[in-house]
């Protein structure tokens, strides 16, 4: 690149204070205004004028501590569910040569592709007495019955199984961090296998599972769409769904009491990830580096063995959920038997025909790629002046980036409506309105794309900048010519990932949707709602199929895309 082409009008400091002020007023205005708009309503005084007379109400209130101690107790129980199917699947995969391992790693991390409302739908349909799948072999409950999952052990399962992934993906990392040093000279030392994974590979590994079951267990007590669709019909209500069924009931005019619930959900995941950022402080053993661990080989038999039942396991919490909500979808109505007599679109048919359906498939599309688009270039200037020119500013900022993503995501959907609910000035009231989603959707997502991205811009080496400087290129033309072009891939892939997650995203939407402005998630939970499964399942399983398509899309061009940025690819 000729140094002629890096010469730009010195403008001092101007351009970059710019380039400050708008990244500061993107996460003032979309990340910290909205968090303490919630603070404040939360904090407000009761009816009789008594400090903090509002929470003291609904603190008090009977059905207060019962929704909390549902909510610790679900999600504690999804940890211990998410942890042994985590640890046990990322250990075979991760340990032993097997075929399949990376077919295998992609099913173990399909959870976190599927939408929670597709999840939960998907196991209600595998379980019920009406089961396409559990039916035919006699091992559907009997005409009639309850669905089991609409319970609190349903909804500890399912959500156990959605957050697996996160474990599975903290001990996989875990693990290829592991040197192989390590195992070479406990070999040499004369230990056998199963004593070199107890004694040189387990202890490294416990922090990283330990942070991970604190992660798992934030993303648990902030699930909307499991005990929405569980809890609800089974009246085991949770943090979450009270907070749904409270504004969905009352409107606006409760969100003061809305904002308690809402900050105990704050409190319960700051507490969480606190205590994971500790466990990785304090008890994270330092490994010198090396080569990478090599996959242990086994015995042919045993091999086969452990790939049968690994190939057994995923097929049961990966694969059956997914064919029984095909199955739904293509059969005539729930009770019928499926099969290849009466398999039918008409399901689907009547899914594309239906108005609403095809204005949610807009709408989706239309958000998430608008949500994906912006993240994406905010997060270019925001990883150049936080990594390159290490602005003290940003990086001071970077902290608040993450709030809408750490904290439940009813959370962020309550704080929107009380900061946009009151008209403003030149913009009016946005509530109800489809630009409060995408402002949603702007604050929540733009930590997905950050990452990958400031992990691109550490990287870059600083002499391509710094000789740009020399040579007067201003801030401006370093950004766009030098270090744009670099972290490019790393944006573009995590706006395709943002693209995925919020396609079918209901957490916000469930909150913030109006008339018009439905999502596929909305339409998901709706038709279930309303008793129409097949048309339910018709949806989810077009909409799956969207992100699977993006998915196949992205791994293509995994090549040009920095190491770490696809999730099944890094497992």
């Amino acid at each position: 690149m000729a140094v002629e082409t890096l010469r730009a009008p010195a403008t001092g400091p101007l351009a970059r204070h710019a380039l400050v002020a708008g990244v500061a007023l993107y996460v003032g205005v979309l990340s910290l205004w909205p968090l303490m708009r919630l603070f404040v309503e939360a904090l407000a005084p009761g009816r009789d004028g008594a400090p903090l007379g509002l929470m003291r109400d609904v603190l008090t209130a009977r059905a207060t501590l019962p929704t909390v101690l549902n909510t610790l107790g679900v999600s504690a129980a999804s940890v211990v569910i998410s942890v042994v199917l985590g640890v046990a699947l990322a250990l075979a995969t991760g340990l032993f040569a097997l075929r399949g391992r990376v077919a295998m790693s992609f099913l173990a991390l399909s959870p976190l592709i599927v939408p929670s409302q597709t999840t939960a739908l998907a196991w209600i349909g595998l379980m019920g007495s009406g089961s396409p799948i559990l039916g035919p072999l006699g091992l559907a409950p009997a005409p009639g019955t309850p669905n089991p999952l609409y319970s609190g052990g349903g909804i500890a399962l399912v959500m156990g199984i959605e957050h697996m992934p996160l474990v599975f993906i903290a001990v996989r990392a875990a693990l290829a961090q592991l040197p192989q040093d390590l195992v070479e000279a406990a070999r040499i030392a004369g230990a056998g296998r199963g004593r070199v994974i107890a004694r040189i590979v387990l202890p490294p590994l416990l922090p990283s599972v330990l942070a991970a079951a604190v992660l798992a267990f934030a993303a648990a007590i902030g699930n909307f769409g499991v005990p929405a669709l569980l809890g609800i019909p089974g009246r085991f209500p949770v943090l979450t769904t009270l907070i749904y069924q409270r504004l969905n009931g009352f409107g606006p005019g409760v969100a003061g009491q809305v904002a308690v619930l809402a900050l105990i959900l704050v409190v319960m995941a700051l507490a969480a990830l606190a205590l994971r950022a500790l466990v990785l402080r304090r008890w994270t053993v330092p490994l010198a580096r090396g080569s990478v661990m090599a996959p242990f080989p086994l015995p042919p038999g045993l091999a086969r063995l452990l790939t049968a039942g690994l190939w057994l396991l995923l097929g049961t919490i990966a694969v059956l959920p997914m064919l029984a909500l095909l199955a739904t979808a293509l059969s005539p109505a729930i009770g019928v038997p499926f099969g290849p007599e009466t398999a039918t679109l008409a399901n689907v048919s009547e899914a594309l025909a239906n108005p609403a359906v095809r204005r949610a498939f807009a709408n989706s599309l239309l958000l998430s790629g608008s949500a994906a688009v912006i993240v994406a270039v905010v997060a270019i200037p925001f990883a150049f002046l936080k990594v390159t020119l290490r602005d003290p500013v940003v990086r001071a900022l970077d902290w608040l980036v993450d709030a809408p993503w750490v904290v439940p995501g009813t959370v962020v959907a309550l704080a929107m409506i009380l900061t946009f609910l009151k008209p403003l000035p030149v913009i009016g009231s946005l509530y109800g309105t489809w630009a409060l989603l995408l402002i949603a959707y702007l604050a929540r997502f733009l930590p997905l794309v950050l990452r990958p991205v400031v992990a691109a811009a550490e990287a870059v080496e600083p002499a391509l900048d710094e000789a740009a400087r020399i040579a007067g290129g201003g801030v401006v033309a370093r950004m766009t010519r030098i270090s744009a072009p670099l972290l490019l891939p790393a944006a573009a892939a995590g706006g395709m990932l943002v693209m995925m997650t919020a396609l079918n995203e209901l957490t916000l939407s469930a909150l913030l949707w109006s008339s018009g402005n439905e999502t596929l998630g909305v339409m998901v939970f709706s038709l279930q709602y309303e008793g129409n499964s097949t048309g339910a399942a018709a949806v989810a399983v077009l909409s799956v199929a969207l992100v699977l398509l993006l998915a196949l899309l992205l791994d293509a061009c995994r090549k040009r895309l920095p190491p770490g940025v696809l999730p099944w690819r890094t497992a």
